[in-house]
């Protein structure tokens, strides 16, 4: 059963149109990897699903049964949509417990303990080597890029969504963070069944990840799909050699 569907998506920014005619399909579990050259409207897509509203949309965007183009971003996320920050704001004062708490209030009807929270959390701090001092810090505040982006995905391990959509979280990063980065991802997989598109530049994550799909996105379209073999070649082969097919 496909948990995302993309139908003719149209999409445009200050009358420039952006992407065309893009179809897209994830199902339940699935993870789908996104690549392409700069600007050819690959966070344009990721931020379109998640409603950002900026962008002029057409075409059909549904999320199980929900038609997203008629919910706001907070009715997306209420979903069980998430999506990764490129620019990560820093919150000083908002200490990282506090914040993680009100988020799994906000999206987990069945309420934990106080204990069990602290075990919850525990348990997902350790995929990403947090240590429990990390919890009174304020959010994102003197962090490195790469704790920004961790900070990110443990947000992610917090909510457990449905669908997990990831904007180069791997950029950056050096080897070690980005296994433990995989090893979120997968810990979702297993225990939530949760799918994932992730977009990104480069193979190394894929080497932590199964890959169901690969998408190749040129100037606003879909130009080649493919399994994982084709994130290896182009790497190799670089972006030009599949555009010119």
């Amino acid at each position: 059963m496909s948990v995302l569907k993309i139908k003719n998506l149209q999409v445009s920014l200050n009358k420039k149109n952006i992407l065309d005619k893009i179809d897209l399909s994830i199902k339940n579990g699935e993870t789908h990897i996104l690549m392409g050259q700069n600007g050819a409207g690959k966070s344009t897509l990721a931020q379109s699903i998640m409603g950002n509203p900026n962008y002029s949309v057409k075409g059909e965007i549904s999320f199980d049964t929900h038609s997203l183009l008629e919910l706001d971003p907070q009715q997306r996320a209420a979903l069980g949509i998430f999506l990764s920050f490129q620019q990560i704001l820093e919150i000083p004062g908002v200490k990282i417990y506090d914040y993680l708490k009100l988020l799994h209030k906000k999206s987990h009807e069945k309420k934990l303990t106080p204990m069990k929270f602290k075990a919850f959390l525990k348990e997902r701090m350790e995929i990403l080597s947090f240590n429990e001092e990390f919890l009174k810090r304020s959010l994102n505040h003197g962090f490195s890029g790469g704790e920004k982006k961790k900070m990110e995905v443990l947000q992610m391990l917090v909510l457990e969504p449905k669908l997990i959509i990831l904007d180069e979280i791997d950029s950056g990063l050096d080897i070690d963070a980005i296994e433990a980065v995989a090893k979120a991802v997968n810990f979702l997989k297993k225990e939530k069944k949760s799918s994932v598109l992730l977009i990104t530049h480069y193979s190394r994550i894929l080497n932590f990840l199964s890959v169901d799909h690969v998408h190749l996105l040129s100037k606003g379209k879909i130009v080649k799909d493919g399994d994982g073999l084709l994130v290896k070649q182009i790497e190799a082969k670089g972006f030009a050699a599949f555009l010119k097919e």
